[in-house]
């Protein structure tokens, strides 16, 4: 890659798809140069075609640390203003507890919450000597108030929640403000195969009576990664519906 961008940039985690191609979107709309992350270079690719220039696609597997480096070593050798990063990939591998293989823990571990780690502690040093520098982790009302047969996937978003208040108070003195967004029911390729009957349980759930959309993670990213949070950090922000008020 040969590009050199003196611009706002944002790191972006699982940014080929779903809710962390829209974020993508939603900060180029905003003027903002993304650094889209994924392990699929045939999505990345995809996801270039459609976000244009201003996105800039690296293949990485956050759960590996080699990986994680070789990535973050070119971004910051061909991307300037790197300011924000969005811990935005994570996996699902769903099981009731007795019945989980010590696999499906492990990877949900590592990619959702270690891989977050990954990234943040490669970036770290960046993000320190950027201006207005942000760190948005995408956490989940799972790891608020759990849910049956998400045992991993629940500990992993509520590691994230702790891991986003402990760092906060670690750095944020520096300047490094550090916080979350916990979604609620989105409109996504896993909710897409939800049962009627399930869907109609989630709703009757939510306070506004509707799933939420990833533009509506999006619009919160944005928010948290500009000077309108400018004294904002250590909080987790659901976007919800009131599903957890």
């Amino acid at each position: 890659m040969e590009v050199t961008v003196e611009s706002r940039t944002a790191v972006v985690t699982g940014a080929a798809r779903g809710i962390g191609l829209c974020i993508a979107g939603k900060l180029i709309a905003q003027g903002w140069q993304v650094a889209g992350c994924d392990v699929s270079e045939e999505a990345l690719s995809t996801a270039a075609s459609k976000l244009g220039q201003a996105f800039h696609p690296f293949v990485m597997n956050v759960a590996d640390p080699e990986s994680v480096s070789a990535s973050v070593t070119e971004m910051n050798a061909c991307l300037q203003g790197i300011r924000c990063l969005v811990n935005n990939a994570g996996i699902t591998r769903d099981s009731l507890l007795l019945r989980m293989d010590q696999s499906a823990w492990d990877a949900v571990l590592a990619v959702n919450l270690t891989g977050a780690m990954n990234v943040t502690r490669a970036l770290l040093r960046t993000l320190l000597r950027a201006k207005q520098p942000s760190i948005i982790n995408i956490t989940s009302v799972v790891g608020l108030m759990g849910a049956p047969g998400q045992t991993n996937y629940a500990a992993s978003k509520a590691g994230l929640i702790g891991f986003t208040k402990a760092l906060s108070r670690e750095i944020s003195a520096k300047g490094v403000r550090v916080n979350a967004i916990a979604p609620g029911f989105i409109e996504t390729e896993m909710t897409a195969v939800l049962t009627e009957e399930v869907r109609s349980d989630y709703l009757r759930r939510i306070p506004m009576g509707s799933l939420g959309l990833p533009e509506d993670v999006a619009d919160a990213v944005v928010f948290l990664a500009g000077p309108s949070s400018k004294y904002i950090t250590g909080v987790v922000l659901p976007v919800d519906g009131g599903l957890t008020t």
